[in-house]
C-alpha cells in the first residue's frame, strides 16, 4: 500500500491542534475571569450588608460615628453666690507732700553751725542751724539804752505835769504853760513805744539768728556750708523740708464719675482709699478722700481729686506715681459669677445654665459691677444656680454636658452588638436565615467566639461543621450554578 500524502496529514493535525488550544484559552479565561469576580464579590457584599445594617453600624445614628459626633462635652461648673461688692474707681495718682518749705535765713550774718543731718527726719520748731548772733546783741542792747533814756524823761515829765496842774489850782501859773508840759509828755510817751517796738525788732532779730524747722518732715541735701554768708534773699535757702506724714495724692477722676464721687461724698461717710504700686499687687497705704476740684479740665476732661495717707511706714515718696483705688459704695447682696461665666451675642450678654437633666439652657442676663474675677448678675439670674465656666465654645442651647466627676459609661457591649448587626443585615441581604452567631451575639453581647465572629462577618452566615457556609458563599458567587460534591467548576466544552 501506498503511505498517505505529507499534505493530507498535516492539514488534519493542525485542525485538531487549533481546536485543542482555543479551547484551552477560552478555560484560562474563563478561569481569570471567575477567579476576578470572586476576589470583588465579597467586599460587594459586604459594602450591601453594610448599608442595609448602617443602623447599627459605626457610621449610623447608632453606631461609633453617631457617639463621636453626638458625645456630651465635658464642661466647668460654678455656682452664682450672693456676695457684697464693692463699686470703685481706679485712677493713676502722683503723690504730693502735704507741704514743703525752704527753710532760708531771715537774717543776714555768717552761718556759724548746721545742727542737722542730710536726710534726717525733723521736727516743728527743731534748731537747724546757727548765724553769728554778736551783731543782733549789740543791736539789742542799743534799743534797750534808747527805750530806758526815753522812759525816764517820759517820767520827769509826768512829774512836772502835775505840779503845774498843782499851781493852776491855786492861780499861780498860766493854762498855756501847763498845756505844753501836757503835750511834752504826750511827745515822750510816743517815743518810748517806739524805743519798745525798737527793742523787740533788735531782740528777734537776734532769735533769728537760730534757724528753726518750720514743718515736721525729712530734711533734703544741704545746700550751704558754714562761714558762708547767708540772707533772707537766698533762693536755695539753707535746707528743704518735705512733710511726709500725712502726705496726699492726687489723681484724676472721669466727668462721668464725678456724680458718684459727689454722692458719696454728701452721703456723709469717708471715702475710702488705697494706694496700690505699679503692679496693682501690693498696697502700699489707705486713706480717705479729701477733696475734688471745682471745675472740669477741658483738655482731659477729668477733674482733679486729692485724697490723704498717714504714710505711717514712709511708704509713699513725693512724686512717685501709684494707682489709687476710691471706694465708693458696696453693693449689697449681689449675685456674683465667674468672669469667664458671662458671654456675649448679637442679642446681648448670657450665661449657659446648668439644668438637673445635665443639659444647659441659654440665658439672657444683665451685667453689673465687675471685679478683677467676678462679674455680678443683676437680672436673669438667682443665687444658687449652676452655671457653664468652661467649654462653652462647644455648646449650644439644649445640648448634653458631663461633669469632671462623672464616670464614664461602658460601651464594650455595644460595639460588639453592632458588628453582630452587621453580620445579621448581611444575612438579611443574601435572603438566608439569621444565622444562630448572630443571635448568639445579640443575646450574649459578653459571649467570646473570636473565631467564629470572624468566620461569621467574612462569609455572612454560621460557620458549621458542615461546611454549610462555604456551600452558601460559592452559591453567591457563581449564581446558582451547581457544583460538584468537591466544590470545583465544571470544565467548559471540552472537546473530545
Amino acid at each position: 500500500m501506498k503511505s498517505p500524502a505529507p499534505d493530507t496529514v498535516t492539514p488534519k493535525r493542525s485542525r485538531r491542534a487549533k481546536i485543542i488550544g482555543a479551547v484551552i484559552a477560552i478555560a484560562a479565561m474563563a478561569g481569570l475571569g471567575w477567579l476576578a469576580w470572586d476576589l470583588t464579590h465579597p467586599a460587594a457584599g459586604q459594602g450591601a450588608a453594610g448599608a442595609q445594617g448602617g443602623a447599627g453600624g459605626p457610621g449610623g445614628p447608632g453606631g461609633g460615628g453617631g457617639r463621636r459626633g453626638g458625645a456630651p462635652t465635658t464642661v466647668g461648673v460654678a455656682t452664682a453666690e450672693l456676695a457684697d461688692i464693692p463699686v470703685v474707681l481706679d485712677a493713676l495718682g502722683t503723690v504730693t507732700a502735704a507741704a514743703t518749705t525752704t527753710v532760708r535765713p531771715q537774717v543776714t550774718g555768717i552761718l556759724q553751725k548746721v545742727l542737722f543731718k542730710e536726710g534726717q527726719m525733723v521736727k516743728a520748731g527743731q534748731v537747724l542751724a546757727q548765724i553769728d548772733p554778736r551783731q543782733f546783741e549789740m543791736s539789742l542792747m542799743q534799743a534797750s539804752g534808747q527805750r530806758q533814756r526815753d522812759e525816764a524823761q517820759l517820767e520827769n515829765a509826768k512829774l512836772t505835769l502835775e505840779r503845774y496842774r498843782t499851781l493852776l489850782s491855786q492861780d499861780s501859773i498860766a493854762r498855756q504853760d501847763v498845756d505844753t508840759q501836757a503835750a511834752l509828755v504826750k511827745q515822750l510817751e510816743g517815743t518810748v513805744m517806739t524805743d519798745r517796738a525798737s527793742e523787740g525788732t533788735a531782740r528777734l532779730n537776734l532769735g533769728y539768728t537760730k534757724v528753726i524747722a518750720p514743718i515736721s518732715g525729712r530734711v533734703g541735701l544741704r545746700v550751704v556750708d558754714v562761714g558762708n554768708l547767708v540772707s533772707s534773699g537766698d533762693t536755695a535757702g539753707i535746707a528743704v523740708i518735705t512733710q511726709l506724714s500725712p502726705i496726699d495724692v492726687e489723681f484724676s477722676v472721669p466727668q462721668d464719675r464725678a456724680p458718684d464721687v459727689m454722692a458719696g461724698v454728701q452721703a456723709g461717710e469717708p471715702l475710702n482709699a488705697v494706694a496700690l504700686d505699679r503692679t496693682r499687687a501690693n498696697a502700699l497705704d489707705t486713706g480717705r478722700f479729701s477733696a475734688l476740684d471745682n471745675q472740669v479740665d477741658t483738655q482731659t476732661g477729668t477733674i482733679k481729686a486729692k485724697a490723704r495717707f498717714a504714710n505711717t511706714k514712709n511708704t509713699l515718696f513725693p512724686s512717685q506715681f501709684v494707682n489709687v483705688r476710691l471706694e465708693l459704695r458696696t453693693i449689697k447682696d449681689a449675685v456674683m459669677v465667674p468672669v469667664t461665666a458671662l458671654r456675649h451675642g448679637t442679642k446681648g450678654d448670657y450665661v449657659y445654665v446648668l439644668k438637673e437633666d445635665r443639659t444647659v439652657s441659654v440665658r439672657p442676663v444683665t451685667r453689673g459691677q465687675s471685679t478683677v474675677d467676678r462679674t455680678e448678675i443683676r437680672t436673669g439670674l438667682k443665687a444658687g444656680e449652676k452655671v457653664i465656666t468652661e467649654g462653652a465654645d462647644r455648646l449650644k442651647d439644649g445640648a448634653k454636658v458631663t461633669l469632671p466627676g462623672d464616670k464614664p459609661a461602658a460601651g464594650g457591649g455595644g460595639r460588639r452588638g453592632n458588628r453582630g448587626g452587621q453580620g445579621g443585615g448581611q444575612a438579611g441581604a443574601d435572603g438566608a436565615s439569621p444565622p444562630a452567631g448572630a443571635a448568639a451575639g445579640a443575646a450574649a453581647p459578653g459571649a467570646s467566639e473570636p473565631a467564629g465572629e470572624r468566620r461569621h462577618r467574612r462569609d455572612g452566615a454560621q460557620p458549621g461543621a458542615d461546611g454549610q457556609g462555604g456551600g452558601e458563599r460559592r452559591h453567591r458567587r457563581e449564581g446558582g450554578t451547581e457544583r460538584g460534591q468537591s466544590g470545583a467548576p465544571a470544565t467548559p466544552g471540552t472537546a473530545q
